[in-house]
């Protein structure tokens, strides 16, 4: 897939330009490192930023956008409904309470976190903020194949986005597949696999090949797929480092050795057994 830019975009399926690339802040603090950080992000190109509510730092992401003081329209901001208040329906409330911690009128994209019941009615409360305006897509994260078919048949709004654990290690091939079919963005978390990707000797050799490093080869392999990513880090260096993919492009065969590392193993959750 022809991504050149950092500033290349997603067309999701209403239309939303979303950042093929951006920065992850799951389990950062919510202090002035994080707000460093997304800031040395700005700097470095990046216009996409992930976070979510159970992450307890969205009032330093909203801090760092305030402080970086780009127009409201030059970033792309996610955030995501955690599974509290999906299981009491709480939705509204959870969404005003995120715009307010971000000091945002809306977000980008709102997802829901895991699929927790009540999948349906949940959705139907996603669909009425997305109506109202606070947030520009809705979508779900890591959804598999039945979760995402129970909303396809009933949904006004299908979902936009889902958001699953994906690197060399778990492909996820029949979902990603099914989110092709259907018209879902597929996006990676995840996607350097813990900092393992520096340890696989097929992602070293390549490195080597690209002069670029491990993470970096990972990174591309996931944007040629079509899988937008969102790798986190705090450190200034690594997060400059991981934006570095733009300017060179992995051959069928690489593409193809990364492939065949698929286990599978999970570093996360599965979405079929988890008890949070």
């Amino acid at each position: 897939m022809a991504i050149h830019s950092i500033h290349d975009t997603a067309t999701l399926n209403n239309g939303v330009e979303m950042p093929w690339f951006g920065l992850g802040v799951f389990k950062a603090p919510n202090d002035q490192e994080l707000v460093d950080a997304i800031l040395t992000a700005f700097d470095a190109g990046y216009r996409h930023i992930d976070t979510a509510m159970i992450y307890h730092n969205e009032q330093a992401v909203g801090r760092a956008i305030a402080e970086a003081k780009l127009a409201r329209e030059e970033v792309f901001i996610t955030t995501k409904l955690w599974n509290d208040d999906a299981r009491t329906g709480a939705v509204a409330q959870a969404v005003d309470a995120s715009l307010q911690r971000l000091g945002l009128d809306y977000v980008d994209l709102y997802l829901v976190h895991w699929p927790v019941e009540p999948i349906l009615a949940t959705w139907e409360k996603m669909q009425k903020l997305y109506e109202q305006g606070k947030a520009r897509a809705i979508g779900v994260s890591n959804f598999h194949v039945r979760h995402l078919d129970l909303l396809l048949d009933k949904a006004d709004v299908p979902p936009a986005v889902n958001q699953c654990e994906f690197h060399p290690y778990l492909q996820q091939p029949d979902l990603r597949l099914h989110c092709l079919e259907k018209n879902v963005q597929f996006e990676a978390w995840t996607p350097i696999m813990r900092g393992a990707a520096n340890d696989e000797p097929v992602l070293q050799d390549l490195a080597g090949k690209y002069r670029k490093t491990p993470v970096q080869v990972v990174l591309r392999w996931d944007l040629q797929h079509g899988v937008a990513t969102i790798p986190k880090s705090v450190h200034a260096d690594r997060i400059r480092s991981n934006a570095d993919v733009f300017d060179f492009e992995l051959a069928d065969e690489d593409m193809a050795a990364i492939d065949r590392l698929h286990k599978p193993k999970r570093y996360g959750p599965d979405p079929d057994n988890f008890s949070f």
